[in-house]
C-alpha cells in the first residue's frame, strides 16, 4: 500500500524492517572467553511507582516514577571441562567471607542482526558479579546435554545500537 506523505507530491512506500532474531547471540564476561551461551534471559528494568493522594481530590491519586531497579541476569550454557564461571563464584564468595576485594565485571550480550552483519544490539551490564551458580541435573532416562546456570546481579543496563 503506498501513502501519499502530507504536503508533497511525491510519494513514499514503507521499507520492511525484519526484527532482529533470539538465537544468534554472544556473551562477554570481562576476561573470560571459554563460555558459549545457548540461553540469556532476565534482561528487565522496572520502575517504582510513587503515589500521591492529594486531599480534596478524590478521583484519582498522583502516580510518579520512583527509583528503577534492574532484575538479575541469567546465562545456561553447556557444562565443559572449563570452570572459570565456578572460579568466579567461588572468589565471590571467598571475597564476602574474608572481606578480600572482588572481581566485578563487564558482561556485554549483543545480538546480530541474520540480514545485515553489520546491524547489532549491544547490551553491557555495568559491575556484573555472579549470585547464583547451578551444576547439571541428572537424569539416566535421557540423553539431553548438560547445562550449566550462571545468575548475575548488576549495577545497570547501558544500550547501544550500530547500524
Amino acid at each position: 500500500m503506498v501513502m501519499p506523505i502530507s504536503g508533497s507530491g511525491s510519494t513514499k512506500t514503507a521499507q520492511r524492517v525484519d526484527p532482529f532474531p533470539t538465537f544468534k547471540f554472544s556473551l562477554e564476561i570481562g576476561n573470560i572467553i571459554e563460555a558459549f551461551f545457548t540461553e540469556c534471559t532476565g534482561l528487565e528494568m522496572t520502575a517504582d511507582v510513587f503515589e500521591y493522594q492529594e486531599g480534596g481530590l478524590n478521583e484519582y491519586s498522583h502516580k510518579l516514577p520512583g527509583r528503577t531497579k534492574v532484575s538479575n541476569i541469567t546465562m545456561k550454557r553447556g557444562f565443559t571441562t572449563s570452570n572459570e564461571l565456578f572460579k568466579w563464584y567461588k572468589q565471590m564468595e571467598t571475597a564476602m567471607v574474608g572481606g578480600n576485594s572482588f572481581d566485578f565485571r563487564q558482561v556485554t550480550i549483543t545480538l546480530y542482526s541474520t540480514a545485515d552483519p553489520k546491524k547489532k544490539i549491544r547490551w553491557t551490564l555495568d559491575k556484573a558479579f555472579p549470585v547464583k551458580w547451578s551444576g547439571p541435573s541428572f537424569k539416566t532416562d535421557e540423553a539431553a546435554a548438560a547445562i550449566e546456570t550462571l545468575e548475575l546481579a548488576h549495577h545497570g543496563i547501558k544500550v547501544e545500537s550500530e547500524k
